[in-house]
């Protein structure tokens, strides 16, 4: 028998039965797969964040999201400090190794002897830096390391273009010439520092590899161009005629008596 046909002349309502909703899920791994797809809907979270990003490669630093800015000021700076810290350890290493160099004779360092074209440079030095060691609390070794850590650095600086390195190299190459001028003995002073320069003036060649006296002259054209031109834009004169003053063909003469 149909459920909604009436029965003894009543009418029995159809029965109607409503599921109860369905509970969400509780889980940790279902919450955070719901969580992750409502963020990547048109108006998610991660769906803005995502265009913003999209936006920034397209139009530049000038129009970036504020937390894209934010987050590469801040990787910047870290790098930065991570750079700066690095260096500062080799720096301190360094120095303290050169510091603690043992005091060796000024005759014999490294082995090299005062002998040879190398020695006629060197021995000069390394026998001003043993004379000026002694009023400093300093070993002369550590001087002479240090002299020759400076000019090996600014020879392979310089010659990869670094301004500095290259200054650096000058200002080493002239001391050092004038310590073997100071130090050399008085028959052979001249021909001694006159090698010094020479080969100072040849290493020079890599230490200043790519640098021109030249001046560099960029020519920019000028942003905004001036046009002596002067453009005169005539006006139409306005008519003084009435719409009704219409000319006419038709002449009209006196009549004759």
């Amino acid at each position: 028998m149909p459920a909604d046909k009436p029965l003894n002349g009543q009418h029995r309502p159809t029965s109607t039965h409503t599921p109860p909703p369905a509970r969400p899920d509780r889980r940790p791994l279902a919450r955070l797969r719901t969580a992750w797809g409502t963020a990547w809907k048109d108006s998610g979270f991660l769906h803005q964040r995502a265009a913003e990003v999209r936006r920034f490669w397209r139009t530049g630093w000038d129009d970036a999201a504020v937390w894209i800015k934010t987050l590469a000021l801040i990787a910047g700076a870290s790098i930065v400090v991570l750079i700066v810290g690095t260096a500062a350890d080799i720096v301190t290493t360094v120095l303290g190794k050169l510091s603690a160099a043992p005091d060796l004779d000024v005759t014999d360092i490294d082995g090299v002897d005062g002998g040879g074209l190398w020695g006629t440079v060197d021995h000069p030095v390394r026998a001003y830096l043993t004379d000026q060691a002694a009023h400093l609390t300093v070993t002369p070794a550590a001087l002479y390391r240090a002299w020759q850590t400076a000019g090996l650095i600014a020879l392979v600086a310089g010659f990869f273009g670094s301004a500095g390195a290259r200054l650096t190299w000058l200002l080493w190459g002239a001391a050092s010439v004038v310590m073997v001028w100071s130090a050399s003995p008085d028959g052979g002073r001249a021909a001694a520092t006159g090698l010094a320069a020479l080969m100072w003036a040849l290493a020079s060649i890599v230490a200043l590899h790519g640098l021109t006296l030249r001046p560099v002259i960029h020519h920019h054209p000028p942003r905004w161009q001036f046009s002596p031109n002067v453009h005169v834009h005539a006006a139409p004169i306005p008519s003084t005629k009435s719409p009704d003053d219409t000319p006419s063909s038709t002449v009209i003469r006196p009549r004759q008596h």
